[in-house]
């Protein structure tokens, strides 16, 4: 099984941006502690970080067919990215939003996702964690169904 890992927009500053909000941990560690979570699941857990929007979606084309699910980041994208909405939607895989910080007690304009509409579920708020926390639900569901 194999798990996309996507991060967007200005991820890549993880560790030296907004350290109170968005916490100590690189990026790299992120990832780190995703994959070795994944090896403990028996699953592939493929990342991807881009500033472009059409870096994301050509990823996703490019992996979807050989993937089971996605977790997303989005970052700003979050708000206005609709054609990275409809390449999640082309993709026809399960999809878990997820944010580092906790988008509904900040400015208003953080709490709408064109994403939400389209995701399994969100998470927010739970810092790293809730990569973690993303990766674990999203596999049990898969496996879960692949049993029925």
């Amino acid at each position: 099984m194999k798990i996309l890992v996507i991060h967007g927009p200005n991820l890549n500053m993880l560790g030296k941006r907004e350290k109170s909000i968005y916490g100590e941990k690189t990026l790299d560690e992120i990832d780190g502690l995703l994959k070795k979570e994944g090896q403990a699941l028996n699953v592939e857990v493929v990342t991807f970080q881009s500033n472009h929007e059409g870096a994301l979606i050509d990823f996703i084309q490019e992996q979807a067919d050989s993937a089971q699910g996605i977790i997303i980041n989005p970052g700003a994208l979050t708000h206005y990215g609709f054609s990275l909405l409809d390449a999640l939607a082309d993709s026809k895989l399960p999809v878990i939003e997820v944010h580092l910080s906790h988008i509904y007690r900040r400015e208003e304009w953080r709490a709408r996702s064109v994403i939400a509409p389209l995701a399994e579920g969100q998470i927010s708020g739970l810092g790293w964690r809730g990569y973690i926390t993303a990766l674990q639900v999203l596999v049990g569901e898969l496996k879960a169904k692949s049993s029925r």
